[in-house]
């Protein structure tokens, strides 16, 4: 299955586009599942059909779904409680019953990244269409699962050694027992559940398609986004410039948006595959107003993005690390070497990266910001580094 993640700026008309995308894909044939981050139907409003928290059929050959966190989240806790009856007996806790919860803050979040993964893994359909929320937080629920695996082997490392040492003396400070066991299991299921998500976010088959309007603030969004992207190891694999207005309105009181929509697509045009959708006068409604969006296809071979290291010590005496980051600034830009991870940040971006293996044994020698790449230099460790015989 193909992954589509479509997102953009608020009120780009990003969910109209998946819409229309889903749509196109169906009528070719595509066994398609569209997937809607948000609260309110509007991408039941743009397809003309009512989407809900069970996946529905809405096309031939199209299926809507748009996730009950607060269902889901309910479940969850009721599980959550059963199996931890033994400590909260223990405790005198007095459980929750299932009216009485409301979601917590993230819940949401992990709640839609859940129905990602079981609609990924899913063997009935050719393509998932995925309407993510506003960039910003895409970008941060595209995080998620990254960070959190990170937390997790950090707090609770598996191989139980600080969890078996200080479980005694927890016990008596404590007065009960200490379900260490328990915690473990827990925490081994909560990273196996983030690591399929986490694997469906960095499918070779997985492709971004940013949704904008041309214009100074569209420029600005399409920016920031293409940045925070390119930290996560992605790539707009298309740009669909939204709403372009006829150049039949070029001549009248409409001509300054018409001149400032021209230059966004100009500049647009140097760095990304650039699709024009037409402003069809009204909110796109029904079968008929998404096809005459005219919206891209999707590709059939993925382009994903590669973080290589070219080998220079025969040169320069280094191996560098090329890492794609379109739009960055030289001055905000942060490199912090830790252990084996690489803590890279990019403007308001930022992420902990593993080191490639051959890297680990280097020391980090430069580096170089130059057309939009960063180039990373290291000088193999001598200490570390295999002696030749």
């Amino acid at each position: 299955m193909r992954t589509i993640l479509i997102t953009g700026p608020g009120g780009s008309g990003r969910t109209t586009v998946a819409a229309a995308t889903a749509l196109r894909a169906a009528r070719e044939g595509s066994e398609t599942l569209v997937l809607s981050a948000d609260r309110t139907d509007t991408l039941g409003a743009a397809l003309g059909a009512a989407t809900g928290p069970v996946p529905g059929p809405v096309a031939p050959h199209l299926t809507a779904w748009r996730p009950d966190a607060t269902e889901r989240f309910r479940d969850d806790l009721t599980a959550f409680q059963e199996r931890a009856a033994g400590v909260l007996d223990l405790l005198g806790a007095a459980r929750l019953d299932a009216e009485e919860v409301t979601p917590l803050p993230g819940a949401e979040e992990l709640s839609f990244l859940r129905a990602l993964r079981d609609a990924a893994l899913s063997e009935r359909y050719d393509l998932l269409v995925v309407d993510l929320p506003p960039t910003a937080q895409a970008l941060a629920l595209l995080a998620l699962p990254e960070e959190l695996r990170r937390y997790l082997r950090r707090l609770l490392p598996p191989e139980r050694q600080a969890a078996r040492a200080l479980r005694p003396v927890l016990g008596r400070l404590a007065g009960v027992p200490m379900p260490a066991d328990w915690l473990y299991e827990t925490a081994a299921r909560w990273d196996l559940e983030l690591a399929a998500v986490e694997a469906v976010l960095t499918d070779r088959r997985t492709a971004v398609h940013l949704v904008a309007e041309p214009g100074p603030a569209g420029a600005d969004a399409v920016r920031t986004a293409g940045l925070g992207l390119a930290v996560r190891g992605l790539r707009p694999e298309n740009l669909v410039a939204n709403r372009v207005l006829p150049e039949s309105t070029a001549d009248g009181w409409l001509a300054s948006l018409v001149a400032q929509q021209r230059k966004a697509l100009a500049d647009w045009q140097e760095t990304y595959d650039v699709h024009a959708v037409a402003h069809l006068g009204r909110d796109p409604h029904g079968g008929d107003d998404l096809a005459a969006l005219a919206v891209p296809g999707v590709n059939p071979a993925a382009t994903p993005v590669e973080w290589p290291v070219t080998d220079r010590i025969a040169e320069d005496g280094v191996l560098v690390w090329h890492i794609p980051l379109p739009g960055a600034i030289r001055d905000e830009l942060d490199l912090v070497r830790r252990t084996d991870e690489l803590v890279l940040t990019a403007g308001r971006f930022r992420r902990i990266v593993p080191l490639p293996s051959a890297l680990r044994r280097c020391t980090v020698a430069g580096a170089a910001l130059r057309d939009g790449e960063l180039r990373i230099r290291f000088a193999p460790d001598p200490e570390l580094w295999p002696r030749e015989k």
